[in-house]
């Protein structure tokens, strides 16, 4: 750190050179900032679990069910699900060799339409192996 004359009468000045000062600040700082760890924004959350050994297939490889209740729900194998649900299920039963039984039960309270609609879900699948259950109690109605 020099100092210089500040006037001409051979005084000399009474200032510091700061600039070294003022870089070795600035490298410290950048040395600071490059060894602080890296942020992670991560929310911690507990997943189910899917345990494979606990759940049971949604389709059966010997037979399967839909049942129509009188109020309209319908059921695969018990478990009430959607047209989108079903349909998915047909075509997982249709391409499982060999196929399936697929045993149709509708209720008789069930409405006509749900029982349309169902079937024409089953008849857009590929399945093949379609049998009606129940039929044998309209026996003595006609």
């Amino acid at each position: 750190m020099a100092m210089s004359g500040g006037s001409e009468d051979g005084e000399p000045m009474m200032e510091m050179n700061t600039t070294p000062l003022i870089d070795v600040m600035l490298v410290l700082l950048i040395m600071f900032i490059i060894t602080l760890p890296i942020p992670t924004h991560a929310v911690k959350v507990d997943l189910p679990v899917n345990d494979p050994r606990n759940q049971t297939p949604p389709v059966d490889p010997q037979k399967n069910k839909i049942i129509i209740d009188a109020a309209g729900t319908v059921s695969w194998n018990g478990t009430p699900v959607d047209e989108v649900t079903l349909r998915q299920y047909l075509d997982t039963a249709a391409a499982i060799n060999p196929e399936p039984e697929l045993h149709f039960q509708p209720d008789p309270a069930a409405k006509y339409e749900k029982v349309d609609q169902t079937l024409a879900v089953i008849k857009r699948s590929a399945v093949t192996k379609l049998g009606f259950i129940g039929n044998e109690q309209y026996r003595n109605d006609f």
